[in-house]
């Protein structure tokens, strides 16, 4: 719809910028730009009216240009840009005040428009309070779900219904149906995560890197953390979906830079996949080990930490923190002791990478009070 609103502004004679900004944006691998390149490309019209480059898109005729700006880091710079006509605010959730009260005032030009899309989860945020309980006079919204799309994959919707029969009815109702991100004592981390910004200091411990590796539309998930003040934190994630073996070191380095260089502890279920990622770029890539109960001894050793700090541009290991859940009773709504086995695998990764500490810690467990005691 930005392309769209681009080709009827540069019909119309106007010149000027759309504005495509993120609360956390450090490069363009992290915008919005290949959402943008790639609904231009499935539009014959479209395609023929922008000039997309690879890191550009304007209309032909030089009047509209995209800009893709982080709002955290960049505010002053974006003040000074002139003729914002659109400014599109994407994962508008952890977008704060003091960024709406610098950047609103900036979209100026007569006839300019601010659009802001999210996912709603904290009932008070500043985005829910300026757009969703408060909305300006001036606006339009619309709550849009799964119901509402009429292409709606059937891939998507067997998921749906996994979701609903195995997750608690708080985190379902916010992944299917728009509702807040309400805590649930079923969320295996619950209470445990944090999103903050951070830099590593010279005195902390790690880093450590870990894999799992991805099959059919599971992803492959790669981790890098580090070990400081009694918490865990999540620096950097790296992976995708349908990667081909040779591809996973270029991937994860580009996502994690300088792993390669470090010992990767990957899951032990495809030793062939090790090997192979060993000769590719990653050649101190090694298998963690698994046992019976590792997956809960990794869950104890990982809540066993005051907190898991995440980087903000760890999003899919955010969104994982959320979703990892006990199963849910449906009919008692008691919260069951098996783990749900989805919504892990970045979760599985930031396990393995710690399995040496996880198999001293539970040693140690064991030397001291021996199994079944």
């Amino acid at each position: 719809m930005s392309a769209v609103r681009g080709y009827q502004l540069s019909m119309a004679g106007e010149t000027g910028v759309i504005l495509c900004a993120r609360e956390f944006q450090n490069s363009l691998d992290e915008s919005s730009m290949e959402e943008v390149k790639q609904a231009i490309s499935s539009e014959p019209w479209l395609r023929d009216f922008y000039d997309i480059g690879e890191r550009y898109i304007r209309t032909k005729d030089g009047r509209i240009k995209y800009v893709f700006s982080g709002l955290r880091h960049n505010l002053e710079s974006i003040k000074s840009k002139a003729k914002i006509l659109l400014c599109w605010i994407d994962e508008a959730e952890p977008v704060s005040e003091q960024a709406y009260q610098k950047l609103l005032p900036t979209i100026r030009e007569g006839g300019s428009e601010c659009w802001v899309t999210w996912n709603p989860e904290e009932r008070g945020s500043a985005t829910d309070k300026r757009f969703r309980q408060e909305p300006p006079s001036r606006s339009v919204s619309a709550e849009v779900n799964y119901t509402d799309n009429p292409w709606f994959p059937d891939e998507l919707d067997e998921q749906r219904r996994e979701d609903q029969e195995l997750l608690d009815a708080a985190t379902y109702a916010w992944i299917w149906e728009g509702k807040y991100r309400e805590n649930s004592d079923a969320q295996v981390l619950h209470g445990k995560v944090r999103v903050k910004e951070f830099e590593p200091g010279p005195d902390w411990d790690g880093p450590y890197h870990g894999i799992d590796w991805g099959f059919s539309q599971d992803p492959t998930a790669a981790t890098k953390s580090w070990i400081h003040d009694k918490r865990i934190w999540v620096e950097r994630e790296a992976g995708g979906v349908q990667i081909e073996t040779p591809d996973i070191p270029p991937v994860v380095s580009r996502g994690i830079p300088g792993i390669e260089r470090y010992e990767v502890l990957a899951d032990n279920a495809r030793p062939e996949t090790i090997s192979q990622v060993r000769r590719c770029g990653l050649p101190k890539c090694v298998a963690a080990k698994k046992w019976s109960g590792s997956v809960e001894d990794g869950v104890e050793y990982l809540r066993g930490f005051k907190e898991i700090v995440i980087h903000p541009r760890c999003k899919e290991t955010i969104r994982e923190s959320r979703l990892y859940s006990y199963k849910v009773d449906k009919r008692s709504e008691q919260i069951l002791p098996d783990i749900v086995d989805k919504h892990n695998h970045y979760i599985d990764s930031l396990r393995y990478a710690h399995d040496k500490m996880i198999r001293k810690r539970d040693r140690t467990v064991t030397m001291l009070k021996p199994k079944g005691f």
